[in-house]
């Protein structure tokens, strides 16, 4: 077996002194208590969403950048084209 489908390891983890909004911490405390859960456990949580979410928006950013250099050298006109809207007016018939 490689060592790419061995099964995971345990999380490394780091005690460090965080200041966090009073707010924010008894919120976190409240959610602790409910879920029967340490506090780590739910900061740790919460952190791992946000930081997932910001890595999120970094790539849709990076997406949108990528398309506006792709087309910044198209006209308005060749640009609607390429949105498929038709320019001209249809023949009567």
């Amino acid at each position: 077996m490689s060592r790419r489908d061995a099964a995971p390891g345990p999380i490394k983890k780091r005690r460090t002194t965080l200041t966090l909004p009073a707010d924010s911490l008894l919120k976190a405390e409240r959610i602790a208590r409910a879920k029967k859960v340490n506090l780590s456990a739910v900061i740790s949580e919460a952190l791992s969403e946000g930081l997932r979410a910001h890595a999120a928006a970094e790539r849709s950013e990076e997406v949108l950048n990528a398309y506006r250099k792709a087309f910044a050298g198209f006209t308005h006109e060749e640009a609607a084209i390429l949105d498929g809207i038709i320019l001209e007016p249809a023949p009567r018939h």
